[in-house]
């Protein structure tokens, strides 16, 4: 009970938060203006720590990949794997968004037209503002993190290139990625406070209406995402070791799963995927690798929830998401976003920062996601954590290796 607790405990906290925003918001009206700088200031602060934490983050993780030419198969054939179904995760959800689709009943005249409707600049144009900026200043605005991302990885592969010299910067980068870690950590704190005093703001402005529109995508996450872990990872069991690889990837996953739900960690649900890889008979060589790294990029239930942000988010505006310049954009985000974000504490949140870049979004709609991001977070954790295993079955099959025959079940 008490490791349950400390586990979810910023959940919560996150939920009495949004509970007392609410409450003032309803009844307290007048009262929102006085706390409604907390949530400027929280997110202020979430602002200005994300330019740096991302340069360290990435730069540092480039610049330590260690030159092994006998696993460039395996590595390049798990890219391939996390790519293509990191794609159809997301391109699943959008397909169940436009059949059941999350409408908002908000009053939403209050908000700004959508940019990219408003845009004369043709995609070549918005190509390169997205990927690149003219001036270096211009790279520490969070309006341009994806040309930012780009130059950090660039930094990481050149120091990498260096070589001897370029060790007092890498041990710079890397003490700089800790320290920014343990700083998101800390303004994360004030989450309850911070997103609270902005729910507070949006009960006032929305009315009780927000309510409902909370409980539709949250509801609609929980259902998809369930049928999701069961039939698409199912359906990857199949493809990777025909109808065994079904049988033994559900009775070798169970621990794994509860681990998942128990902890909302996919760190700490690694150990247990790997003992289940060693029972499905997954080669050491593979597993060892496959899941490690899946455990920072790959990630299935944030690609579902990132498309679904990025949906609430222009349904609370008033945008339409359905173009397909948005959803091939939101794709893009979701890919990315999985696979920077997943070694930052907290870095689901990158991807709130790279919609506001990409779309243009106003403040008015980062609360609601990140929000939406937190309370989805129990099944997206365990869909992110086993997803890693059935990821290693595919690259089992698809290198050519040959799954052990002496498999057990995983005790439990």
């Amino acid at each position: 009970m008490n490791k349950t607790l400390e586990n979810y405990g910023s959940i919560i906290l996150l939920i009495l938060g949004i509970i007392a925003g609410s409450i003032i918001g309803l009844y307290f009206p007048d009262l929102v203006v006085y706390i409604k700088p907390l949530g400027d200031i929280f997110l202020n602060l979430l602002f200005v720590s994300i330019i740096p934490l991302l340069f360290f983050a990435i730069s540092s993780s480039v610049a330590n990949i260690e030159e092994q030419n006998k696993l460039g198969k395996i590595i390049g054939i798990m890219a391939g794997v996390f790519l293509v179904t990191i794609a159809i995760a997301a391109l699943a959800t959008v397909a169940v968004l436009y059949i059941f689709p999350v409408n908002s009943a908000v009053d939403t005249g209050s908000f700004v037209d959508d940019p990219l409707d408003a845009s004369t600049s043709s995609w070549g144009d918005r190509i390169v503002s997205f990927l690149t900026v003219s001036e270096f200043g211009n790279l520490l605005s969070r309006q341009s993190i994806l040309a930012f991302v780009i130059f950090s990885f660039l930094v990481g592969i050149s120091a990498r290139n260096t070589g001897e010299k370029a060790k007092p910067f890498i041990s710079f980068i890397q003490s700089g990625n800790e320290v920014l870690k343990q700083l998101l950590i800390l303004i994360m704190k004030g989450a309850p406070i911070g997103l609270g005093a902005y729910f507070a703001f949006q009960v006032k402005t929305l009315g009780p209406q927000l309510f409902g529109f909370y409980a539709k995508p949250l509801a609609l996450y929980y259902i998809f995402g369930l049928v999701f872990f069961f039939v698409a990872f199912s359906v990857y069991a199949f493809i990777a070791y025909g109808n065994k690889g079904v049988s033994l990837f559900w009775r070798n996953n169970i621990y794994p799963s509860l681990t998942a739900l128990s902890t909302c960690s996919s760190l700490a649900t690694m150990p247990a995927n790997l003992a289940a890889a060693k029972r499905i008979g997954i080669p050491a060589a593979i597993a060892n690798v496959v899941i490690p790294l899946g455990n920072t990029l790959y990630k299935n239930g944030s690609a579902i929830s990132s498309i679904l942000k990025i949906y609430v988010a222009f349904t609370l505006l008033g945008w339409n998401f359905f173009e397909w310049d948005t959803i091939l954009t939101a794709v893009g985000i979701t890919v990315l976003v999985t696979i920077v974000a997943g070694g930052i504490p907290n870095g689901g949140y990158i991807g709130e920062m790279l919609m506001i870049s990409v779309y243009g979004l106003p403040p008015e709609a980062i609360p609601a996601v990140m929000i939406i991001g937190t309370l989805v977070d129990p099944l997206a954790t365990v869909l992110n954590a086993t997803g890693d295993t059935v990821a290693a079955m595919l690259v089992t099959r698809f290198s050519g290796e040959k799954f052990s025959t002496e498999v057990n079940d995983i005790e439990t």
